[in-house]
């Protein structure tokens, strides 16, 4: 598609944004809509971020994604939260009105659901563990509390703001039907009978990623059963070592790449009314 003088804008804020492959997603949908539009990756500083959000409005921006380190800093510039960005108290995804206003979604929780059903785990009504507490691990808590599990196992290393996360856990719990609990990582025998008694372990922080990619969020695996199925949010590498080790143990394994994928494809669809075509963009996720 060529670009016009109707073409319009969608973007990034991020710092890095530069290895983000949502220009790639978000483009090649734009195409397949046959929609003028085109997608950028905006990297800035954060004394930049408040003209950035002017920029948004004053640009006809069709949307916004919002990524580390800025989910959080753009909360007082939008006019209206979800119920999901509400609960997590993160924004990825910037919705503009026609009267100006903007409106901040969290689709990162979604996307992580729905890649579950892509790889046929079913958690609600079950319980789960979730290691971090970080802006994925509460976007997956959220998000996962809403829809209907049942009890959420939250670990996290405690430090200066334990008892922040602690607060954020009971609002969870107070307005969802969700049993949530959040303990010391360093508790292995707590660690251990949480994943005895979940359906799934999710691995929210980033210990595994490159260049630290031999390293695991946990070091005792005795408690892995068959009937646990293991999700590391991270893609880069595609198998963790904590992947690897599942899968040693005839586990079934899930990486970051479907979160990614449908976390941009719930985006797409705020800010169009259109499907994200996933048989031309999975693919491109894929073999990125």
């Amino acid at each position: 598609m060529e670009v016009t003088g109707y073409t319009r804008l969608a973007g990034l804020i991020a710092k890095p944004a530069k290895h983000s492959i949502s220009p790639l997603m978000h483009n090649a949908a734009f195409k397949a809509n046959n929609i003028d539009a085109v997608y950028l990756a905006f990297e800035i500083e954060k004394e930049q971020l408040a003209a950035m959000m002017k920029s948004i409005t004053a640009l006809n921006m069709i949307g916004v994604n919002v990524s580390m380190p800025y989910k959080r800093a753009v909360l007082p510039y939008l006019d209206e939260l979800s119920e999901a960005a509400t609960l997590t108290g993160a924004v990825n995804t910037i919705l503009p009105q026609k009267d100006g206003r903007l409106v901040g979604h969290n689709t990162d929780g979604s996307g992580f659901m729905r890649s579950l059903v892509d790889s046929k785990i079913d958690i609600i009504g079950e319980e789960i563990t979730v290691i971090g507490t970080g802006g994925a691990a509460t976007a997956i808590c959220v998000q996962a509390a809403l829809d209907g599990v049942k009890k959420i196992n939250v670990f996290n290393r405690q430090g200066k703001f334990f008892n922040q996360k602690q607060q954020k856990i009971n609002e969870i719990e107070k307005k969802t039907q969700c049993k949530l609990s959040l303990t010391d990582l360093a508790d292995v025998k707590a660690v251990n009978k949480a994943l005895r008694d979940s359906k799934l372990l999710v691995n929210a922080t980033d210990v595994g990623m490159k260049p630290n990619d031999a390293q695991t969020p946990i070091q005792d695996f005795s408690a892995l059963h068959n009937d646990l199925a293991v999700y590391d949010v991270i893609y880069n590498p595609r198998e963790t070592k904590l992947i690897q080790i599942a899968n040693e143990k005839g586990l079934k394994t899930v990486n970051g790449l479907g979160m990614l994928l449908y976390q941009g494809a719930y985006a797409f669809e705020l800010w169009t009314g259109k499907k994200m075509p996933l048989e031309i963009v999975k693919p491109l996720v894929a073999n990125s």
